[in-house]
């Protein structure tokens, strides 16, 4: 059997495609994540909350303004995230745990109290654009364009003075207090800003598949810390715009992965262990690199303390 019947050109385009979407929400645990120092666990509902939203907005007729209402859903579901370890002394596991259970109930409530709402037959970003590009590669590019522009977007914010403030509160939160920085604010506005991105990536996603379902963020996180794990492992102690770039790739490499393994005909329940796994796999690398390179350097240092002591015997 032939590479290219186990691994085709559309199930390789498809990979990409969802890579780039699910890459938002990695971005978004970028910036919570590693940049805050914050377990976001929303995330889950809060993609649902973007997915459903976009999809009821773009039957309503109007696509390009249901990716920008999930956008706003998100900057909601992240305000009371925020408000709740902020201001009400939450922790923000906690806080998240919270918010994902409560979003369940609205995001029943934004579909109407249907578990699934169908865009089929209806305009979405996709379809106004499929005329004006090369039908192939008409969605990919699309998506590619948009995940480019929040990147960039992202990579300018976070050298701003907020930006800068932000990273310096998951860093050291004492320390930007003392420095007449309010962490209050710099950790919403930064929850704020990745659970906008969260949404969004459902947004696209409604559109991408033209429909929402209400269990559609089910594992997200675990999805999410996926690509941000393989991405902050190929790209550790960088600068923040090549991190942003290794976060991105880490979710095509996911999806990539995934698409293999349903190739090669592993039942379906076995993806979240497969998830799972690859999370594991991730974090294990790094801390074995780092445990390998101090038994490299205690045993050349242990070769040194013998030749030593040999020259002092003669």
């Amino acid at each position: 059997m032939g590479g290219t019947v186990i691994f085709s050109k559309l199930i390789f385009l498809g990979a990409l495609e969802q890579g780039f979407i699910y890459a938002l929400v990695a971005l978004a645990l970028f910036l919570s994540f590693s940049i805050l120092n914050i377990a976001d666990l929303s995330t889950d509902g809060c993609f649902t909350l973007g997915c459903a939203v976009s999809a009821i907005v773009t039957v309503g007729g109007h696509p390009v303004l249901g990716l920008f209402a999930a956008m706003l859903a998100g900057v909601c579901s992240g305000f009371v995230t925020a408000i709740l370890q902020t201001k009400l002394g939450v922790e923000s596991i906690l806080a998240g745990i919270i918010v994902n259970t409560g979003l369940y109930t609205i995001n029943m409530a934004v579909m109407g109290f249907v578990a699934n709402v169908n865009v089929f037959g209806c305009d979405t970003v996709f379809t106004k654009a499929k005329d004006k590009l090369p039908m192939e590669y008409s969605k990919l590019i699309i998506i590619v364009s948009i995940v480019v522009i929040i990147g960039l977007f992202l990579a300018i914010f976070l050298k701003t003075k907020l930006g800068l403030s932000i990273r310096a509160t998951g860093d050291n939160v004492h320390m930007v207090r003392a420095s007449s920085i309010n962490p209050a604010f710099t950790i919403t506005v930064g929850l704020c800003v990745a659970n906008a991105l969260t949404a969004l990536s459902g947004g696209i996603l409604a559109q991408y598949q033209k429909s929402a379902n209400i269990d559609v963020g089910t594992g997200m996180v675990t999805i999410g810390l996926a690509s941000l794990i393989i991405g902050e492992t190929l790209f550790s102690k960088r600068s923040i715009r090549t991190r942003i770039v290794g976060v991105i790739l880490g979710s095509c490499l996911y999806r990539i992965v995934i698409a293999l393994a349903l190739r090669l005909n592993i039942p379906a329940d076995f993806l979240k262990l497969i998830s799972a796994s690859i999370v594991a796999i991730a974090i294990i690398i790094p801390y074995m690199k780092n445990k390998t390179r101090f038994w490299i350097n205690r045993r050349n240092s242990n070769k040194e303390i013998e030749s030593i002591e040999d020259q002092e015997d003669m």
